[in-house]
């Protein structure tokens, strides 16, 4: 028998365990003398990475994903498959793209096959225990975890209904207290003999940015200074840019804007919201304004909303990784906070996401994993959603199958610089006829690149964005005769992706 390291060996064990069940045995049994670590997978909403101190923001304080950041590892390049929440979930459950997982949109008659295989039932296999708390937005059922007490569809900010293992229940409070509250509880009454899967997973700060009712007025009327693409017309670009729906100026509704009371409150919390909202929208109809003023004040009563969701995040991410402290599991274990996309905070007029552009596309990933990730780190490289299944489970010692599409994070988060690693990052949007009218598209993603193609209807074209001279993506240079070789390489690229993630040509896909 040749010889093998530790980690051969530690890799063989979690083999046998996968097969044989005999997980509490072999985990004592680890001649490494530790245990695999547990995973806290802390997960929200459209958090936008503008919207993080850690990332440079000046819109809000978030001072427990920043110590998070200084504990770890910031990546400032983490890519999302495909830019919305359902697909982006699916992603993240199989290490697969959506057309190979099955999930492509939110809309349609789509439902997240639960038999296919996932890193929580390869972890759970391996002896985990295993736990999903909040928003899933997959329709059906959990499968892999002995736990999960998840919100219906995309779920009530106040006072929200849940399914506690197939079970309706009705919860008092707000979302991402309860979400935390229970994430707690089950790491509290969890088997402490095993190691843990646990993944945390908010709502906020999805539409319509509902906030913590503590958190009204957390910015003292503060008057946001506006993204200088906030009044973008979208020339120089196609039909795609000019034809959606997502604009703050027209497409943000009265639920939205906090013009209309929510209708789930019960009598404490509706007083605590209209002392808010009545003054200050009575002020609104007042002033009647009109044009620009009324989009300006539109995307300061956005980032009120917005920014508040976010700091009960941030509130939900220090009680976390204060209970890992209080209880000895700080050592051991690894904490990832990221987000499902990104999201856009005012930039070319828009809120939502979908897009391939820089504000949807890229999402924040810190990770913290004690004596194993250089503390105030950071990392350029092209990550992705498509990246967690693989990393979970190198991290737990485990194979990772051939059927997955990411690559294990661990040599980055070791300080490493991986040779082989991707240059090119492959990205599609399914969801036209669909919310916000984003039409389809897929594309090539390069550290300076992106060359996107539209599909579908009358929108078949394509255009060329070069972030190094046009880092807002304003100017589509697809006919510019000095980036004709560079063209020319991003498509052998974009068609040698297709042809590696084996993705079905357009005309095949079904209609949605």
């Amino acid at each position: 028998m040749k010889n093998t390291n530790g980690s051969d060996l530690r890799r063989l064990q979690w083999l046998l365990i996968a097969f044989t069940g005999m997980a509490t045995a072999a985990i004592a049994a680890d001649p490494s003398g530790t245990r695999p670590p547990n995973i806290l997978f802390i997960f929200s909403d459209d958090h936008a990475y503008q919207s993080i101190g850690a990332y440079g923001s000046r819109l809000v304080e978030t001072p427990h994903l920043d110590q998070l950041a200084k504990s770890g590892m910031r990546f400032d390049r983490c890519l999302v498959t495909n830019s919305i929440c359902g697909p982006s979930r699916a992603t993240i459950l199989s290490g697969k793209y959506s057309h190979a997982n099955g999930f492509l949109t939110n809309g349609g008659k789509m439902r997240f096959d639960g038999s296919q295989v996932t890193f929580p039932k390869l972890l759970q296999s391996a002896g985990y225990q295993t736990a999903v708390i909040g928003k899933w937005h997959l329709v059906s059922d959990p499968t892999g975890f002995d736990y999960w007490h998840i919100l219906p569809g995309q779920g009530a900010y106040y006072n929200p209904p849940m399914n506690d293992n197939g079970r309706a229940v009705k919860h008092v409070g707000y979302s991402t207290d309860i979400i935390t509250d229970l994430s707690l509880d089950w790491l509290k009454n969890r088997d402490p003999q095993k190691p843990f899967l646990l993944m945390c997973q908010h709502k906020a700060p999805h539409r319509e940015w509902a906030p913590n009712l503590k958190y009204l007025g957390h910015d003292n009327d503060r008057m946001y200074s506006e993204p200088t693409t906030l009044f973008d017309d979208y020339s120089g670009r196609g039909m795609a840019e000019k034809s959606q729906d997502m604009t703050i100026a027209k497409t943000m509704t009265a639920q939205d804007l906090k013009l209309k009371e929510p209708k789930n409150l019960t009598p404490e919390q509706l007083e605590k919201w209209n002392a808010y909202y009545q003054p200050r929208n009575a002020a609104f109809e007042a002033a009647n304004l009109q044009g620009r003023d009324l989009v300006r004040w539109k995307f300061n009563r956005y980032m009120h909303d917005y920014l508040a969701c976010t700091k009960s995040v941030d509130e939900s991410v220090g009680r976390m990784v204060q209970f890992l402290k209080e209880n000895q599991l700080e050592e051991n274990t690894l904490v990832v906070y990221s987000s499902d996309q990104g999201f856009f905070l005012g930039e070319h007029g828009w809120f939502d996401k979908r897009w391939i552009f820089e504000e949807s596309l890229r999402t924040p990933l810190l990770v913290k994993w004690p004596g194993r990730v250089k503390p105030d780190s950071t990392n350029q490289q092209i990550v992705s959603n498509v990246d967690f299944a693989e990393t979970f489970l190198e991290a737990a010692g485990l194979p990772v199958p051939a059927e997955m599409h990411g690559k294990s994070l661990l040599p980055i988060l070791r300080g490493e610089n991986p040779t082989n690693w991707r240059n090119s990052f492959y990205y599609h949007y399914y969801e036209f006829p669909g919310a916000h009218s984003v039409r389809k598209h897929y594309g090539v993603v390069t550290d300076r690149y992106k060359l996107v193609q539209f599909y579908g209807g009358n929108a078949n074209y394509a255009e060329l964005f070069d972030r190094q001279s046009d880092p807002q993506e304003l100017v589509n240079v697809i006919d510019d005769p000095q980036r004709a070789q560079v063209l020319g390489e991003l498509r052998t690229e974009l068609a040698r992706l297709r042809a590696e993630l084996k993705v079905p040509d357009q005309n095949s896909e079904d209609s949605n």
